[in-house]
């Protein structure tokens, strides 16, 4: 099994990225650009509650940690973890200084509402595996809090996931190694990306350049 070095790792969170467009995660992991709007600010809001690090409690017999620093050299990636749960459970995990064994879960919180999409369920995918090569455990389950809805849904991590993270990381590792920023078809979802101004995805339409001149010279944009 081939693993990463340290200064190969990629950053976990960046799989959310890239499952949602691979020319985003360019922008923002090979050419360092970002741009904030309103959904990434008060995300940042929602994150900074939990990623609390100094901060642990114990509530019912469930140990919580916030802000977990994980990674994985078989991915080859580090992040942290929003909040994992460690829950009761003898056929669990022994934690240092705690009396009993534990099963883990990880929670992964997101601004909004359930995506049609799957990317948050694969960045809680790879969170699990994380925490599965380091604490030498099975997690079967894990759960994404969103805050516009203000509930938690379940998530079950399947072999099915685990193999569809892996596939891309892979293609993220090559994509880095390359420092390549690939073009993309423009949708719908670029309205709401932060980047929109950076990325310029109107730029990739099926138009001349004497056209696009004439646009916006005439102010009549693109859209």
């Amino acid at each position: 099994m081939t693993e990463y070095e340290e200064d190969e790792y990629l950053s976990l969170s960046g799989i959310q990225h890239f499952a949602f467009c691979r020319r985003q995660w360019a922008l923002i992991h090979i050419e360092q650009q970002w741009a904030d709007n309103l959904r990434t600010v008060e995300g940042d809001i929602l994150h900074k509650n939990a990623h609390d690090k100094y901060f642990s409690e114990k509530r019912n017999g469930i140990v919580i940690s916030r802000g977990m620093a994980v990674k994985s050299s078989v991915l080859g990636v580090s992040g942290e973890c929003d909040v994992v749960e460690f829950h009761p459970d003898p056929m669990g995990i022994a934690i240092n200084n705690l009396p009993e064994r534990y099963a883990v879960y990880p929670v992964e919180y997101k601004h909004g509402k359930p995506k049609e999409n799957n990317v948050d369920i694969l960045q809680l995918t790879a969170q699990a595996m994380c925490l599965e090569e380091m604490l030498c455990c099975n997690i079967n389950t894990g759960y994404l809090y969103y805050g516009e809805t203000r509930h938690r849904i379940t998530v079950d991590i399947t072999d099915e996931l685990r193999s569809e993270v892996r596939k891309t990381f892979e293609e993220m590792h090559q994509m880095f190694s390359r420092s390549y920023t690939p073009k993309v078809k423009r949708t719908k979802s670029c309205n709401a990306c932060s980047l929109k101004d950076i990325c310029l995805p109107v730029l990739f339409k099926n138009i001349s350049a004497k056209a696009y001149i004439e646009k916006c010279i005439s102010g009549e944009g693109l859209e």
